[in-house]
């Protein structure tokens, strides 16, 4: 039976303030604090809340068949918890009805897994530790910062103890081949491959209220008719999409609520179920094995990095980032660590690129850049007085090799600290053991003496 995987994306950055040269080195908070109270709050009130609201309704009327996944990002989930609780209420309502997933990623919405192995390895399982904490799930499935993916990140994902990712239906990549099966890592066999349906999840999101397509006004029924058309052994249609696209990119004047609501109705007609990427991996076999020898992302028509890695600016302010990343682990500097995060995400690099035509109107659309020049100054202050808090820290006269031996030594002693304390746990069991026996003969040894003293009473 086919069956649809929906999977919605939530991610805010941490937006900077207007930050000059002359503030470098006086100046260390980097944050707008307003901007980000305003735009968490405008997206949830116009976007989140009234989707999160229809899939509550779906599923209640569905009676739990209607299921879907959804993933938040670290910086997110902050900025919702400090700004919008109320939508953070709907969350974990949806958590709660069994139906919704939550996908892992990377904490800050970060390039890492494309610079740096442990650092990438560190934000997804503090990711992972939020989930848990905020919607009671352990993370089966991860999706990468814009579906970044490739065969060297595979083996890093199936490391981290994911049997799936999630990623784009990039057209270079499947060539013949349709996105509507599962698919298995060619670098890591094990982990499963779900891949979006580019151009069904793309009438939804970009094309739904274009009164110049040539399939609007785009119905419920006629979608579903789109999906139960396809090819009868294509199991899965995997509908990838950012929660913001229902009030947000396709406003709410457009019908997208109702249309959203309608699905579960028309698919059971059909026979369509719906179905989370972690019991898509666990029930459907693999189909052939995908090799993605450059990293894809679902972002721009070439579905590559360029968006964030595309021209010199972005490169610099890339290779300048990820220069410090050991010197910020070493530190015990809790609030260097946080801005860190903060300067990794991926939408700082988005507003550098200097993409023209369509790609260009859609980095202008979400930047708060008048340039893409303007974008680069300002994050390269911030980057600059950053760095300069980390040489405070681990001063660059700290060569890479010295500072390889301290990482070495201090991850030794860290081993061994964990081993000496497995030992005393161990040495603390045997001990309540040995207390244990010796209070069951003293338990047993009471008894007699108490007979003998009897005995010896009776006798005299």
């Amino acid at each position: 039976m086919k069956a649809i995987c929906f999977y919605f994306q939530i991610h805010q950055p941490f937006r900077l303030k207007r930050y000059r040269f002359f503030d470098i080195g006086n100046d260390h908070y980097y944050y707008d604090d307003f901007a980000n109270d305003d735009i968490i709050t405008r997206i949830a009130q116009n976007s989140y809340i009234p989707a999160a609201e229809s899939l509550l309704r779906m599923i209640e009327q569905s009676e739990g068949k209607f299921r879907c996944a959804i993933s938040v990002s670290g910086s997110a989930l902050e900025q919702i918890e400090q700004h919008t609780p109320e939508f953070l209420d709907l969350l974990k309502k949806l958590a709660k009805t069994g139906s919704v997933e939550f996908i892992a990623e990377t904490y800050a919405h970060s390039l890492a897994s494309l610079a740096d192995p442990e650092e990438f390895a560190e934000q997804v399982k503090v990711h992972g530790e939020k989930i848990r904490e905020l919607f009671g799930q352990k993370p089966k499935v991860f999706r990468n910062t814009e579906l970044i993916y490739d065969d060297e990140i595979a083996p890093q994902i199936l490391a981290m103890g994911y049997k799936g990712v999630i990623t784009e239906g990039a057209k270079h990549i499947l060539g013949w081949k349709s996105p509507n099966y599962v698919y298995s890592a060619a670098s890591a066999p094990k982990l499963k491959i779900l891949f979006k349906n580019d151009k069904l999840s793309d009438d939804i999101a970009f094309r739904f209220s274009n009164p110049e397509w040539s399939e609007y006004p785009l119905t419920a029924d006629k979608y579903i008719g789109w999906i139960a058309s396809t090819p009868a052994d294509e199991q899965i249609v995997n509908l990838f999409m950012n929660l913001e696209t229902f009030g947000g990119m396709q406003p709410r004047e457009s019908g997208i609520f109702q249309f959203l609501e309608a699905l579960p109705r028309f698919a059971h007609e059909s026979g369509i179920n719906f179905i989370t990427p972690s019991e898509a991996v666990a029930k459907l076999k693999p189909v052939d094995t995908i090799s993605v020898l450059h990293p894809i992302s679902w972002a721009d028509e070439a579905r590559d990095t360029s968006a964030w890695l595309g021209n010199k600016l972005q490169n610099e302010a890339f290779s300048k980032l990820y220069s410090v990343a050991e010197r910020v682990r070493l530190c015990d500097d809790r609030r260097l660590k946080q801005d860190y995060w903060y300067l990794q995400a991926s939408d700082h690099l988005f507003y550098m690129s200097t993409k023209h035509k369509n790609d260009g109107e859609v980095h202008s659309h979400f930047s708060p850049y008048e340039t893409p020049y303007q974008a680069f100054t300002n994050y390269m202050n911030i980057l600059s007085d950053f760095m300069v808090r980390v040489e405070e820290q681990f001063p660059q006269s700290i060569e890479n090799e010295e500072l390889n031996s301290l990482l070495t030594t201090i991850r030794n002693q860290a081993r061994e600290i964990e081993t000496l304390n497995k030992e005393l746990g161990s040495m603390r069991l045997n001990l309540e053991h040995i207390n244990e026996e010796h209070a069951t003969r003293e338990t047993i040894k009471k008894p007699v003496k108490e007979k003998k003293i009897r005995d010896k009473t009776t006798q005299n």
